[in-house]
């Protein structure tokens, strides 16, 4: 009997476990390890910090459904890896805490025959100074239980401005190596539809702060879509958007410092400028879990394992990494999202080390860098959990001694639904889709992607579809009848 352990159970690791456990059945074990005891849609977080849906609305427990599917479930956190078992057994196993209030603060070291890492982000709001809401400055979306509170301190906003005060409104990023823009984009237009249905929008001042180069960038490099019949960049199709609700932006900053009211950041050509805010949403700068590594006899390889953000090394060509942006090619992103050194290891989402970014990189003449990292979540992250579930389960009922099935970011496509408020006649959504997720100049030399997968349209079908999602990865998510046919 195998044993494949999953470390995280968010939309990557979710996935591949669920997967796995219904293709292997009883003859073997699926153990997920993750501290969390509920499992959130992340995507409708947006709503939630806008009053839209409910935290119940977003989130569900997840041990019942892990008991429904006979896999073993453990709250607890990945503390470390020993990928060669120890002096005494050469069981691999990893070090982990519990985080439930049943068993808090005990641990227990968990062998596997394989692993999966998909551990999400670890939330740096720690990476510039004064930003998050344990600092009482700003809001986040980042969680169910952050986007409640940011919901509870927008609507107080309101309520002052019913009274005829004037507010400024600040979205965006929270430093210069963020990824997530999409979210930060969405949120945006939410806000701004919300404070319209108030009926105090002429009291608004909105401005959407993002360390890309220009908008649209979304930390894939941009884009070029088809729409109404012609080609559209990124850039035109997004600055149109925000134009057209009289949003502000500021691109290519690095938020420095937040304080009560006001940020302070720098810009890509090196000046020192301040922003001030009534209200503001800034999206963090995510890191890897922060596990460390050991090898047999107790040394540290971490280094070996995790790059210095925390992500996990997996089949990429890292040595691009120092390379010129001209050099980047498609196939320098992980095929397998395979460990080269321990390969029964493998990193999903979030938690695999991307070779270099996808955005061109950048610095302020202070050497300061101000650019998106790759994004790595949602559909993406989905598609690489089950990838990577295909190659474990032909590894193990088929002895398979290679992968099977790609994961590689350059060769799948990715869809995005950007809503604008909530009601299901009154809202409308941007939806964009994408084909491939990283650009391939070599096979698509004009825009880097497939123009006949890559396109936007703006409207209420759009906004359809975000409802549809919300209520068809939720069903999935919780194993309910057919769940295996709707696509991740």
């Amino acid at each position: 009997m195998a044993r494949v352990l999953v470390l995280g159970g968010g939309i990557s690791g979710h996935t591949a476990a669920t997967f796995l456990k219904k293709w292997l059945g009883r003859s073997h074990e699926v153990v997920v390890v993750t501290p969390n005891s509920k499992w959130n849609w992340i995507p409708s977080n947006v709503w939630v910090g806008v009053g839209g849906m409910s935290r119940e609305d977003v989130v569900f427990e997840l041990a019942p459904v892990y008991k429904k599917a006979g896999i073993d479930y453990r709250q607890a956190k990945a503390i470390s890896i020993n990928p060669e078992g120890s002096a005494t057994s050469a069981l691999p196993f990893v070090s982990v805490e519990y985080t439930g209030t049943a068993n808090a603060g005990s641990k227990e070291d968990i062998t596997y025959d394989y692993l999966i890492n998909a551990t999400g982000p670890r939330l740096n709001f720690a990476a510039t100074e004064g930003l998050g809401p344990d600092c009482g400055n700003t809001v986040s979306i980042c969680t169910a239980d952050h986007a409640v509170e940011a919901y509870e301190k927008l609507a107080q906003v309101i309520e002052e401005m019913k009274k005829g005060e004037k507010k400024k409104f600040l979205i965006g990023t929270g430093h210069g190596m963020c990824t997530c823009q999409g979210a930060a984009f969405e949120f945006t237009f939410n806000v701004e539809h919300k404070l319209k249905e108030a009926g105090v929008r002429d009291n608004a001042q909105i401005t959407y702060i993002s360390n890309e180069y220009e908008l649209g960038d979304f930390g894939v490099g941009g884009m070029h879509l088809k729409m109404g019949g012609y080609i559209t960049s990124g850039k035109v199709f997004a600055e149109s958007l925000y134009t057209e609700r009289g949003v502000r932006w500021i691109t290519r900053a690095h938020v420095k410092k937040v304080s009560k009211g006001k940020i302070d950041y720098e810009t890509l050509n090196g000046d020192m400028k301040e922003e001030e805010f009534d209200y503001a949403m800034l999206i963090p700068p995510f890191a890897g879990a922060g596990m460390k590594a050991y090898d047999k006899n107790g040394e540290d390889i971490t280094s070996k394992i995790f790059n210095p953000g925390g992500f996990m090394f997996v089949d990429a060509d890292y040595s691009k990494g120092a390379a010129p942006f001209e050099d980047y090619r498609a196939e320098d992103w992980p095929k397998y999202c395979q460990n080269q050194t321990y390969k029964n290891m493998f990193a999903v989402g979030i938690a695999f080390a991307p070779p270099h970014l996808i955005s061109k990189p950048m610095k302020s003449p202070n050497g300061t860098p101000i650019n998106p990292t790759p994004p790595r979540t949602g559909m993406p992250s989905a598609m690489m959990g089950k990838a990577v579930a295909y190659n474990i389960k032909d590894m193990i009922q088929k002895g398979a001694t290679e992968p099977t099935h790609s994961a590689r970011m350059s060769e799948m496509g990715a869809a995005c639904v950007a809503s604008a408020g909530k009601g299901f006649f009154s809202g409308s959504a941007a939806a964009m889709t994408m084909y491939p997720i990283v650009p391939d100049y070599q096979k698509y030399p004009d825009y880097g992607r497939d123009l006949n997968g890559t396109f936007g349209e703006i409207g209420l079908a759009g906004h359809w579809i975000k409802h549809f999602l919300h209520y068809s990865f939720l069903w999935k998510a919780k194993l309910k009848p057919f769940w295996t046919i709707i696509p991740e």
